[in-house]
C-alpha cells in the first residue's frame, strides 16, 4: 500500500491521558489503514545538529517533560523499532543532500509515543523517529519530507507531530484567548485546503498571529515536513482536534487518506 502522510498536532503531554476530540479520530484513522508497515515520526522534541535517525529495533518510552501527574509517567509504548527502514530513510535524506547520522541508543519522546498510543493503540506498528535539525527553516521542512516520500510506497506512514498552535508561555500563565489562535487556524485550514504551499512557508507574514500563535517555530515545522512527504493528488483531510487550554489547537491533518477515512469535510478555501 501507499500509506499517507500526517500532521498530529500532540499539545500537551496530558494528551495522552486526556483523548479529547482528536484522540477517537486518530483511532478511527490508524483502523482506516491496513498494510502500513512502519511509522516514521519528525517530532519537535528531537532536535539536533543535522540529522539523525533512531535505529533501535526496541526503541524505550521516553518521558522528555516534567510536573505532570504520576500516572503519565507510568504510560509505555513498546512498539518496535524498523533498523532497516531507519536505515532506508537515512540513504534519502543524505542523497536529498542533508548530514545524516545513525542513532542506536535513541528512544521515542513523547511527540511520538503520545498521539501513536491513539493511532495504534496496541504498539504492533514499528516506529522509528527522525530528527528535526535545530536550524531548519519552513523550507528545509517542507524539503525534508520530499525527501522521505518515496517510502510511503513501502508501507512507511510519514508523521510530522507538532502543535497547530503552541504558546507554552500563555499555556503555563493559564492566559486563555482562543480567538487569536482559532484565527490563525482558520487561515492554516484554508491554506492546506488549497494546497497553497508557497503561503504555508511563508506563514509568519502572511497568518494572522503567526508569531504570537508559534513564538518559535518548531511545533509548526512538522507540518511541512507531512506536506512535503505527500503529493498533489493527495485529498488534504482536516482531522478535527478542537482548542485544549484556549490557547493550543488540536487540529491536524491527513494526505492521501484511503476511502472512506473517518475525518471532518474537507474545509472549504
Amino acid at each position: 500500500m501507499t500509506a499517507p502522510s500526517l500532521f498530529i498536532s500532540h499539545g500537551s503531554p496530558m494528551f495522552a491521558l486526556e483523548p479529547g476530540q482528536l484522540g477517537p479520530n486518530l483511532r478511527a484513522i490508524g483502523q482506516s489503514l491496513h498494510g502500513v508497515t512502519a511509522v516514521l515520526v519528525v517530532s519537535p522534541h528531537w532536535q539536533t545538529r543535522g540529522v539523525r535517525i533512531g535505529t533501535s529495533a526496541a526503541p524505550e518510552t521516553i518521558h522528555d517533560f516534567g510536573g505532570f501527574p504520576p500516572p503519565l509517567y507510568q504510560l509505555q509504548y513498546p512498539a518496535p523499532g524498523a533498523p532497516t527502514l531507519a536505515q532506508d530513510a537515512a540513504q534519502l535524506l543524505a542523497q536529498a543532500g542533508f548530514n545524516v547520522a545513525l542513532d542506536e541508543r535513541r528512544g521515542l519522546d513523547h511527540g511520538a509515543w503520545v498521539p501513536l498510543r491513539y493511532l495504534f493503540p496496541q504498539a504492533e506498528v514499528p516506529v522509528f523517529q527522525v530528527s528535526l535539525p535545530h536550524d531548519i527553516d519552513a523550507a528545509g521542512a517542507l524539503r525534508l519530507g520530499q525527501a522521505l516520500a518515496p517510502l510511503r510506497a513501502r508501507g512507511v506512514l510519514v508523521v510530522g507531530s507538532g502543535s497547530l498552535t503552541h504558546n507554552l508561555y500563555e499555556f503555563r500563565q493559564h492566559i486563555r484567548d482562543p480567538q487569536y489562535a482559532q484565527q490563525f487556524v482558520d487561515w492554516v485550514r484554508d491554506a492546506v485546503a488549497a494546497r497553497d504551499v508557497e503561503a504555508l512557508l511563508d506563514y509568519r507574514r502572511r497568518a494572522p498571529h503567526a508569531e504570537r500563535a508559534h513564538p518559535t517555530e518548531e511545533h509548526y515545522l512538522p507540518l511541512l515536513v507531512a506536506m512535503g512527504a505527500s503529493t498533489g493528488t493527495d485529498a488534504a483531510h482536516l482531522v478535527e482536534g478542537g482548542m485544549t487550554y484556549g490557547v493550543l489547537s488540536m487540529d491536524s491533518f491527513a494526505f492521501g487518506l484511503p476511502e472512506p477515512a473517518a475525518t471532518s469535510p474537507e474545509p472549504a478555501a
